[in-house]
């Protein structure tokens, strides 16, 4: 009997507790149907309310001397709800906006699927079709009752005002479900800023969504605004953006470029604010207009052998030649390896290694300014040697060479400069581990990587590092994180773009480089880029060593000498020496933006400029075998390949740098 009774007590707490967790779980499945899922609310409010999103217009931007570059223009989208999408003529649907049943039934299948579309509910707006025309949104306005559930719904699209800077602009395209899963703000259908500016400010320039509330009747009949709009939120228009582009330079580089691979970027000293930043080849930002031909046109370019869709101005990382002799001539100054007035012998090369590197003729032996002017090969590869090999001062190869690669960083190389665009490359500054990697051994020394001191070997940097070092040279040791927008509507600048950085190298020093320059430009291997008695210019031209073909023509400068205006820095891939096309087409992109003009005097080094083509001949072959498609890239000239072109110039000097 007290068994039979414990028994019952057991039996007691064991459908107490059954019962109890039942209980738990309709707790939890109410909590979750009433509180978490928003399915039956959206269902409640679905019936009584239709919310509208309100789309801001995008921010405009607009060149430093407040030229409209990019607007918007009003353009439809085709909306609808799944749960209040009656039977209705399918066929007549599609052929009102011109597609086919296999698409329409293609687009509910895309619309349906959670993977491509996350937070899908048939409760809520979706988007169906977008970039409607006026007249295509008019004639489907008129049958719009025939189709229960759709709605037009206002947009606006991007629209150019010049067909330049398409690489630094950017362009604007529906969100990707990567950026629907990390920014709440988006939904599908929604567009974003895919690259340049229209990335980079993506937050500023979008605006905030508004949402206008509409009252249903019982059969779901749009009654009017719920309570006169009271419950309404507007739209907040996006940010305008003022870039301190100057877009008549931008597209005067990019008339020059015309036909080449290459880049030029110019930079204010005293600000940092990029003036031009040409890539070539580029692309009509037009182009690449959300609406029918936007796929066409983005696989022609990403197809297209030469990469216009690669911004070489921050991207491209190119060995920077005989520019770099600026940096190492620094460099020993500080280190006290040198003085301006140590000499240093040349017999057109590298004595200790043979002659290599080569050099051309000039006298010998020279202290550092000449060195800088006549662009002397083996006067930097003596200055590393000595600084690399002065155990007294650093104890070893290992300690000097990162004493070394830290002054490098501190001038701009080896890492991101911060530039306002996505995707900036670092370039390339190698450290003693590297070294001691590759040669798998400690002791190495100067002679097994002298090729640095002259910028080759294993040294690579973008467009934009060298010409940032170009106006901290003009600056005299201090440069301002480039930039490409000068003012953001009713908001400040990130202070990263309003305070200097310092190099931590002395200004004097700084005083001997520009010396050097100067004189390159009077006597030196620039002399192309002498504009005197007008302005005083200061360069450095640079030849750098292609392993995959023809050397790369280079040019490095600022202006004028004192109180610099601005600085440059421009490559033509396989174009040979620097002074056959870095220093002619510096010289106009200078003239240009101090001048306001091209000199009559000058117009021949204009036409010659552009009207001579250095494509490789991937390129040709495949311009020729796609017939010419691509209209943008059908040269003034018949494209022949670089080697067979017969170039006179009247800048060419006497010797030049390797």
């Amino acid at each position: 009997m007290a068994k039979d009774s414990v028994d019952l007590s057991k039996r007691k707490y064991v459908l107490g507790g059954i019962v109890s967790a039942i209980v738990l779980i309709y707790i939890a499945q109410l909590f979750n149907l009433q509180i978490l899922s928003t399915e039956y609310k959206d269902s409640a409010d679905g019936n009584a309310f239709f919310n509208r999103t309100l789309f801001p217009a995008r921010g405009i931007i607009s060149d430093r001397k407040d030229r409209i570059l990019v607007y918007n223009q009003p353009t439809y989208d085709i909306v609808y709800i799944p749960r209040e999408v009656q039977p209705f003529d399918t066929l007549d649907f599609c052929n009102s906006l011109q597609i086919t049943k296999e698409q329409f039934d293609k687009r509910i299948l895309e619309i349906k699927d959670r993977r491509l579309n996350p937070g899908y509910s048939s409760y809520t707006m979706q988007t169906f079709m977008t970039q409607l025309t006026i007249q295509e949104s008019g004639l489907l306005q008129e049958k719009l009752y025939k189709f229960p559930g759709f709605f037009i719904q206002n947009r606006a699209l991007r629209q150019y005002n010049y067909h330049n800077a398409g690489l630094l602009l950017g362009y604007v395209a529906e969100v990707s479900k990567g950026q629907m899963e990390n920014d709440s703000y988006y939904a599908r259908g929604d567009y974003g800023g895919k690259s340049g500016i229209e990335s980079s400010y993506e937050k500023y320039l979008r605006g905030e969504k508004g949402v206008e509330v509409l009252l249903r009747d019982a059969h779901g009949r749009i009654q009017g605004r719920y309570e006169h709009g009271n419950h309404d939120v507007s739209p907040v228009s996006g940010k305008n953006l003022t870039l301190s582009i100057d877009i008549d330079l931008q597209a005067y580089g990019e008339h020059l470029m015309q036909n080449k691979v290459g880049s030029i970027v110019m930079i204010e000293p005293s600000t940092g604010e990029i003036l031009c930043l040409v890539t070539s080849p580029t692309y009509d930002p037009s182009m690449l207009l959300l609406g029918r031909n936007y796929i066409k046109n983005y696989k022609e370019l990403e197809d297209n052998p030469l990469k216009p869709l690669y911004n070489r101005a921050i991207q491209g990382m190119y060995p920077p030649g005989s520019t770099f002799k600026t940096t190492q001539g620094l460099i020993f100054l500080e280190e006290g390896i040198i003085t301006e007035n140590t000499m240093y012998s040349c017999a057109g090369g590298y004595p200790p290694l043979g002659g290599r590197p080569k050099c051309h003729g000039h006298g010998s032996p020279l202290p550092l300014i000449p060195a800088i002017a006549t662009s002397c090969n083996s006067y930097f590869c003596y200055g590393l040697s000595a600084m690399l090999g002065n155990r007294t001062k650093y104890g070893s190869t290992v300690e000097a060479f990162d004493v070394w690669k830290d002054h490098m960083v501190d001038m701009g190389f080896g890492y991101p400069l911060g530039v306002d665009l996505p995707s900036e490359k670092r370039g390339f500054i190698p450290n003693s581990k590297f070294y001691s990697r590759a040669f798998k051994r400690e002791n190495w020394s100067a002679s097994n990587i002298i090729s640095i001191a002259i910028g080759q070997g294993e040294i690579t940097a973008t467009p934009l590092q060298v010409a940032n070092l170009a106006a901290t040279i003009a600056n005299r040791g201090s440069y301002f994180t480039p930039h490409i927008v000068r003012e953001i509507q009713d908001t400040p600048l990130d202070s990263i773009y309003t305070h200097p950085h310092s190099t931590g190298i002395k200004r004097e020093h700084y005083e001997s480089i520009v010396e050097g320059m100067a004189r390159a430009v009077t006597g030196g291997t620039c002399r192309g880029a002498n504009l005197l008695p007008e302005i005083e210019v200061c360069g450095k031209t640079g030849t750098s060593e292609n392993p995959h073909g023809k050397d790369h023509s280079i040019f490095m400068g600022f202006a004028p000498k004192d109180n610099p205006k601005v600085a440059i820095f421009v490559i033509v891939e396989n174009a040979g020496f620097g002074a056959t096309f870095g220093v002619p087409i510096g010289r106009l992109m200078l003239q240009k933006y101090l001048q306001g003009e091209i000199p009559a005097r000058d117009k021949y080094i204009e036409d010659r400029i552009v009207n001579t083509t250095i494509l490789p001949q991937t390129f040709i072959n495949w311009n020729r075998n796609n017939k010419g498609s691509n209209e943008f890239y059908q040269p003034a000239v018949q494209p022949v390949d670089a080697s067979e072109n017969t170039l006179i110039s009247p800048f060419t000097p006497d010797s030049e740098d390797n």
